[in-house]
């Protein structure tokens, strides 16, 4: 089962030349050390200029954050949407939980810091949050299911980047067990859709 989009994808902010290069250093700073590698001193430092400059173009420490984030979300919404319209030779969830746990390995600080207890939402673009977060309602066809679909990506996505497993463990084999049950979901939401009775 795979839902055509609802969402618009939200058009991106237009940064300046020098903004957008902050927004480039800072994530990579992030990517590479963590979230304390993140600050503006050393931001301003790879772009050898003084850290209060920084703040003819941001107000804060706070708006660059959620504009990292924003550029994850519009990098994560399209990878997601992109492998639900074209899941090759997988069901629509297995592309979709493909696609989200190589992009948190490929990003695990990029990963940390959208998933945050913190995470701005009051500062984000309008409808970019659900535009991303949409490729997993369209896989199940129904909002709790999709929610238990994100809870079980998350849920597996930071156990693993945290090593929280149990010794000798077989992810693969976690999240193949995530796609074989939330397949099972999105059939029975397809049959009633078609409105045939659902398989005992």
């Amino acid at each position: 089962m795979s839902l055509g989009p609802v969402a618009p994808r939200p058009e991106p902010r237009e940064l300046s030349p020098r903004t957008a290069q902050i927004v480039t250093e800072a994530r990579e700073l992030l990517e590479r050390g963590g979230p304390a590698a993140m600050t503006m001193r050393r931001i301003a430092d790879r772009l050898a200029i003084r850290a209060p400059s920084l703040y003819k173009h941001l107000p804060g420490k706070a708006s660059l954050e959620a504009l990292v984030i924003e550029s994850a979300l519009f990098e994560i919404g399209d990878r997601l949407h992109g492998a639900v319209d074209r899941p090759g030779r997988r069901t629509p969830v297995a592309a979709l939980l493909v696609a989200y746990r190589r992009h948190g390995l490929e990003h695990p600080n990029l990963y940390r810091l959208v998933t945050s207890s913190g995470f701005p939402s009051d500062q984000l673009l309008p409808g970019l949050e659900e535009w991303a977060g949409e490729p997993f309602y369209r896989v199940v066809g129904e909002p709790y299911a999709a929610q238990a679909l994100w809870s079980f990506a998350h849920g597996t996505m930071i156990l693993e980047l945290d090593d929280r497993f149990l010794a000798g463990s077989q992810v693969d084999r976690t999240w193949a067990a995530g796609v074989e049950a939330f397949d099972g979901i999105a059939r029975k939401a397809l049959r009633r859709a078609q409105g045939t009775k659902p398989e005992r």
